[in-house]
């Protein structure tokens, strides 16, 4: 039979949420996740000793979906995107894939920050696992299958059909292609009823809004040259500095938040040669869009006043007495800029009140937690900006270090952040 929350009395959340805890089979559930710690941490070992990069996730996807498979899910499979996908059928549907019911969506994130050729070496001390990746976001992706395998170890049918994915493309230049692809081209699409991102360790933190962020590589090239011969070339370096000055000046409100960040900068072969190109990356970020668009139009703006300034310079000839033979060649050429945007994410908020964000309350209080509402750049960006209800949760545990190659993640605690986990998606009504 089906867990149903609707058909629960006493009618209070809290007491709804008391009484589906009381279930013998959720308690069986809470068993596995007790009884399981040492197989979890064997999971989420193998699975940070596999590498990946971004764009380079399909490995890791194919393990996911493996324990996807012997968890005896439905429809396992990779999608055309890179997620790793399975579905538990809810018992509003005997048939998930063919129907039209509405499901709820729980995913993690399979990328890391760290580029191909990274070493990792894993090592296990205890409950503590040391690796890159590691808390970020193996944590999330070993909580995900774990609630999976609870369910099934308890026998347990939602009322909803649950899609469990392992997906792709959260971190930096990723720019959450994998959950764009869960609600732009996925067969469930148009149907996620509600979605929980497991990020990280944590037991009490959600994240209910989203911080919208647009972030541009600016582009610049110029004739280049040597730097004795061609000394009067335009240095796209130069130019490319007047760009970041500029914008630095730029005003940004202290609320709506807003910030901007000069990421990288490049360019250049030798010290002796006047660059044929420069280029660096603009990380924009605030709650408001109207501010990312503002910074957006000053960057833009700022670009243009610089190559037509260095444009319109004309070439002069060098103030020092040279011979004949040693004089500098003029070397005309114009400087041209590029703007690509490599990433557009999404703001939002779950507006308070939310039965998503009321749900998770009761279940904080029944398991004696305080809910710790926070503001971050998530997977859940995407379903925050298209009204969707979403939270990002922290999947247990503590970490520490994270995006360096020393990244650590602590299993105390887990089995606390999963019962809450386990009784949030338990308590989800479409």
């Amino acid at each position: 039979m089906p867990l149903k929350m609707s058909t629960m009395v006493p009618s209070t959340l809290y007491a709804r949420i008391s009484r589906l805890a009381a279930d013998r089979r959720v308690h069986q559930a809470f068993r596995w996740f007790h009884l399981n710690d040492g197989r979890l941490m064997e999971w989420q070992r193998a699975m940070v000793a596999i590498p990946a990069p971004p764009f380079g996730e399909a490995e890791r996807a194919g393990w996911v979906a493996e324990r996807l498979h012997e968890l005896c899910l439905d429809d396992v499979h990779i999608d055309n995107e890179g997620n790793a996908i399975g579905v538990m059928a809810g018992a509003d549907s005997a048939d998930p894939i063919a129907t039209r019911q509405p499901v709820v969506l729980v995913s993690a994130h399979l990328d890391t920050v760290f580029p191909a050729g990274t070493p990792i070496l894993p090592t296990v001390d205890g409950r503590r696992l040391t690796a890159p990746g590691a808390c970020d976001n193996a944590a999330g992706v070993i909580g995900m299958l774990a609630l999976a395998a609870a369910l099934k170890s308890a026998e347990i049918v939602p009322e909803r059909t649950i899609v469990f994915a392992g997906n792709v493309g959260e971190e930096g230049e990723g720019d959450l292609r994998g959950v764009r692809h869960l609600y732009s081209r996925s067969l469930w699409a148009d149907r996620i009823a509600a979605h929980l991102v497991l990020d990280g360790a944590g037991e009490a933190i959600a994240v209910n809004e989203a911080l919208g962020s647009r972030r541009f590589l600016v582009t610049l090239e110029g004739p280049g040259g040597h730097s004795w011969s061609d000394a009067d070339a335009p240095n796209p370096i130069a130019v490319l500095a007047t760009i970041i000055v500029a914008m630095q000046r730029v005003p940004l409100p202290a609320m709506p938040r807003t910030t901007l960040n000069v990421g990288t900068i490049e360019g250049g072969s030798a010290v002796n040669a006047v660059p044929e190109a420069a280029a660096a990356r603009f990380d924009l970020r605030s709650t408001d869009r109207e501010q990312l668009e503002r910074l957006e139009g000053e960057l833009r703006l700022a670009v243009a006043a610089a190559i037509d300034r260095i444009n319109a310079e004309p070439n002069t000839e060098t103030n020092v007495e040279i011979s004949a033979q040693q004089r500098p060649q003029k070397k005309a050429g114009l400087v041209c800029a590029r703007i690509e945007r490599i990433g557009d994410r999404p703001a939002g908020r779950l507006p308070e009140g939310s039965p998503l964000l009321e749900t998770l309350r009761a279940v904080d209080r029944h398991l004696g937690l305080q809910t710790q509402l926070r503001l971050a750049s998530t997977d859940a960006n995407i379903p925050l900006s298209l009204g969707i209800p979403a939270l990002s949760l922290g999947a247990g545990g503590d970490g520490g270090g994270i995006h360096t190659r020393n990244e650590w993640f602590d299993a105390t605690g887990r089995e606390l952040a999963l019962k809450r986990l386990l009784l949030l998606l338990l308590a989800l009504e479409a």
